[in-house]
């Protein structure tokens, strides 16, 4: 974090100082509707999960791989005169190391290539990550976390088709390219960190993947493993929601089976009621970083990870979406593959709990990142 501070605090007061009333969402979603040119429409949000640690006064972890990227940017887009179809940029922010606005540096007109990957850690190395993580659970300092690996590839060419197809994998609820200068990010997220609209506040966490085959959705919803993390964890975005004193808490959904590519998820739907003002720095301390890549209990969980994990998170398992004057709907940026100048860098993972097995998490990381790998590798 190389400005210092708050980020919540820093980002807020920038969209507020550029006409979006975050400091109260619900009157956002009620009261507040611009219109006519030169008007705030909104602004595309960025939050690294190192930002999101920070806070809440957690550890920044392991340093990002891809340095040059902000940890923070927003982006405002105002209303274009009637005539003119889309929304124009106001102005944008960016708090870390790298800089905001521009596209991907280093492609250049030849042909899209892509070199082979190198993982930030073996097979065997990932593998003793869990059972490190099984002998905290068994000493009682945690109860379940999320490991991540990381894995990067050379490329020449331009980015911008690639990136574009990681965008288009099927499944994605929030899928899109966010670019500055030197550097792009692209997203097919099917997990909601955080969403406000019609006077609630809701959070979709997701946890327990199969083959999304007849059998692997068999599997999926009889395993009793996979029930126990995900409840765990729909617990803990209870307690996160709950945190923000907004109104009574409840689950709408449990445990539904959606598809990711070739991928069967447990998604859950928890929400409350906004009866009290709340802003979007709660917001975010509140369910920064989403539980579900981080694990409960959640400080606890991030100590783990900083002590574990080679290479930082960088753009993966923070928060990326809309601010919005009428909504706010962020996407938790799982899914989720970056460029700088020499190279594409993508994050995969998953929960571990007591009774995972090191060698099957391993191989739910790989098959979470086929689909990235494939899209990125080529039509």
């Amino acid at each position: 974090m190389g400005d210092g501070g708050d980020p919540a605090e820093l980002v807020s007061a920038f969209l507020e100082g550029n006409g979006l009333p975050v400091r109260d969402i619900g009157r956002t979603a009620t009261q507040f509707h611009p219109t006519g040119g030169g008007t705030p429409c909104g602004a595309t949000l960025y939050v690294s999960a190192s930002a999101g640690s920070v806070i809440i006064g957690g550890p920044p972890g392991t340093p990002s791989p891809v340095p040059g990227i902000p940890d923070v940017v927003a982006v405002v887009h105002t209303h274009r005169d009637p005539i003119e179809s889309s929304p124009s940029v106001m102005g944008a922010c960016a708090i870390g190391s790298g800089n905001s606005g521009g596209s991907a540096g280093g492609a250049s007109p030849d042909e899209w290539q892509l070199g082979p990957w190198r993982d930030s850690w073996s097979r065997d190395e990932h593998a003793a990550a869990v059972s490190a993580v099984r002998s905290a659970i068994g000493r009682g300092d945690v109860y379940q976390v999320n490991v991540v690996g990381h894995a990067s590839a050379p490329y020449t060419g331009d980015p911008g088709p690639a990136l574009a197809r990681v965008a288009a994998l099927p499944g994605a609820r929030y899928g899109g390219v966010l670019s500055g200068d030197g550097w792009a990010v692209a997203t097919a997220s099917p997990e909601t960190l955080v969403e406000v609209r019609g006077g609630r506040v809701i959070t979709r966490p997701i946890k327990g993947t199969r083959p999304a085959t007849e059998q692997g959705r068999r599997e999926l919803l009889a395993s009793a493993k996979e029930r126990a993390e995900h409840v765990m964890i729909v617990d803990l975005e209870r307690n996160d929601l709950a945190r923000l004193g907004v109104g009574a808490v409840r689950v709408d959904e449990l445990f539904a089976v959606r598809r990711w590519c070739e991928l069967w998820q447990a998604e859950s739907v928890v929400s409350a009621p906004i009866e009290q003002p709340v802003g979007l720095p709660e917001l975010l301390r509140a369910l920064c970083p989403g539980g579900s890549v981080t694990g409960a209990p959640k400080h606890a969980a991030l100590a783990e990870i900083a002590r574990l994990e080679p290479v930082g998170r960088g753009v993966s398992m923070g928060a990326l979406g809309w601010v919005g004057t009428d909504h706010l709907d962020l996407g938790l940026s799982i899914r989720t593959a970056a460029v700088d100048g020499e190279r594409v860098h993508l994050w995969a993972g998953g929960g571990i709990t007591i009774d995972s097995d090191p060698w099957a998490e391993v191989d739910e990381a790989a098959a979470k990142a086929a689909p990235m790998r494939a899209a990125l590798a080529g039509p």
